[in-house]
């Protein structure tokens, strides 16, 4: 069995820690057993690990996240890249033409798509691992997991069973049912009468044999090769894969899971499982209760007299919020401005500033932090210059193939069409001062990713 692993997601709803860079899944407030912080990918990596799924896993991601996702979970994770974001139908069907053109997979293997995100007791991958049997043994087309419901929730998808058991016995031993159809988000007091009928919770997991989606794609008139699907993925339906597929199946059935399953999605669900109240620097006073302070920045944030409230404060923006209000955040952003926070595969990037002024001239300015050992790209800029002060550490820079030394204190000023990098040998920071026309496009060129390379085909001797 091959599993995929689904990132996605605009960054809306925990703003303001996440943005279009760094949606959810890569926020680092959870705990592992180590008393570390990590983000919800790296949880649920590390739950793969321990369930020995890990090495038949892959991660879909757009291209945009492809470069945080490494710095988190690490070089060596196989990563399916989607050219944009496109809901889960098409971020499926590039996964099983990957699987099927580029890795080699057979049309007979079965293959298991779940989000990056679910926060579950490690008996979930149990039953994850046994949808491979429900498969084999049965004739259905889909293979789902569904939650037992702990309350009449309206924020979930319903599953449905049928009342009628698998004619197979032992296909019925293996603990699955046959689902009679599907109902979105309903009423509360629907949903009482839904769980009353054994509705599950739709948790996204879904498996079936990869000819499956590989049909479905030829039937339809796309390509069965990664590489020309890429080519044509702004065409596919922009629709969930359970509207478009999951719902017109003609068998599905349903593996109930009884465990701890949550949907950390806003601000009130994610705080329920932080083991600390307050991350950063500020300050809650000893009366607030139910009350969290999350703060990136280095100015600190004093929470006084208020409960039942989150407080985040991050370089994109402040948000104060009642815990039972914080669902409606999504409905609220729609500020004009990119991340003002990344990470990268190297390092990070805060964006301190950014000005546009009455002549045309734009300024934008950085602070970068580049891990020990980390270098970025051998790059230039078409249409800016940037003056770079070392406010910490040291590393080797490259400019136009001239090597130097440089450390905390020096400034570097690189004009544009200038090639360039630099490599910590310590963990640095430096203050980037960008400038440049506005109305020209700057296109930023990259030559070599790998200091290696630089050093073979770049430094002059």
């Amino acid at each position: 069995m091959k599993l995929v692993l689904l990132s996605g997601g605009s960054g809306k709803r925990l703003w303001p820690l996440s943005n279009d860079a760094r949606s959810k899944q890569f926020l680092k407030v959870l705990e592992n057993e180590k008393k570390e912080k990590v983000s919800m990918v790296q949880r649920v990596w590390g739950q793969l690990a321990a369930s020995k799924l890990a090495e038949s896993s892959y991660i879909a991601t757009s291209s945009s996240q492809v470069e945080i996702m490494r710095s988190q979970v690490g070089k060596d994770v196989p990563i399916i890249e989607e050219p944009e974001r496109r809901d889960t139908f098409a971020a499926i069907s590039l996964a099983a033409t990957y699987l099927y053109s580029h890795e080699g997979v057979r049309l007979n293997e079965t293959v298991c798509v779940l989000p990056v995100d679910p926060y579950v007791d490690n008996h979930f991958f149990e039953v994850v691992r046994g949808l491979e049997n429900v498969i084999n043994l049965s004739n259905v087309d889909l293979a789902l997991i569904g939650v037992t419901p702990t309350y009449p929730s309206s924020k979930y998808g319903y599953i449905i069973p049928s009342d009628n058991k698998p004619s197979n016995s032992n296909s019925y031993s293996e603990g699955y049912l046959t689902v009679s159809h599907f109902y979105e988000k309903p009423t509360e007091a629907m949903a009482e009468l839904l769980i009353s009928k054994n509705a599950l919770w739709n948790c996204g997991v879904f498996a079936f044999k990869l000819s499956y989606v590989i049909h479905l794609l030829e039937v339809m008139g796309f390509p069965v090769e990664y590489k020309e699907l890429c080519k044509q993925y702004s065409s596919l339906p922009k629709i969930s894969f359970d509207y478009e597929v999951v719902e017109k199946a003609a068998s599905v059935a349903v593996v109930s899971y009884e465990g701890y399953w949550k949907d950390l999605g806003t601000w009130n669900t994610l705080t329920e499982e932080m083991n600390s109240q307050q991350i950063g620097k500020g300050i809650i006073s000893d009366d607030c209760e139910n009350t969290h302070l999350i703060n990136e920045i280095d100015i600190p944030v004093s929470v006084v007299g208020l409960s039942n409230v989150v407080v985040a404060v991050s370089p994109d923006g402040i948000l104060v919020t009642d815990k039972s209000a914080s669902p409606r955040i999504k409905d609220f952003i729609n500020f004009n401005q990119g991340p003002m926070y990344e990470e990268r595969e190297w390092g990070w990037i805060r964006i301190l500033d950014d000005q546009s002024y009455n002549d045309g001239r734009c300024v934008i300015t950085k602070r970068i932090g580049i891990t020990k050992e980390k270098n970025i790209s051998y790059r230039m800029h078409s249409s800016r210059e940037e003056v770079w002060t070392i406010v910490k550490g040291e590393g080797e820079f490259i400019q136009n193939g001239n090597f130097m030394r440089v450390s905390a204190g020096n400034v570097l000023h690189i004009p544009m069409k200038t090639l360039h990098s630099i490599r910590a040998l310590t963990p640095m920071e430096i203050i980037v001062v960008q400038t440049g026309i506005g109305q020209e496009r700057n296109q930023l060129i990259e030559l070599y990713q790998t200091w290696n390379e630089m050093a073979e085909n770049c430094i002059k001797v």
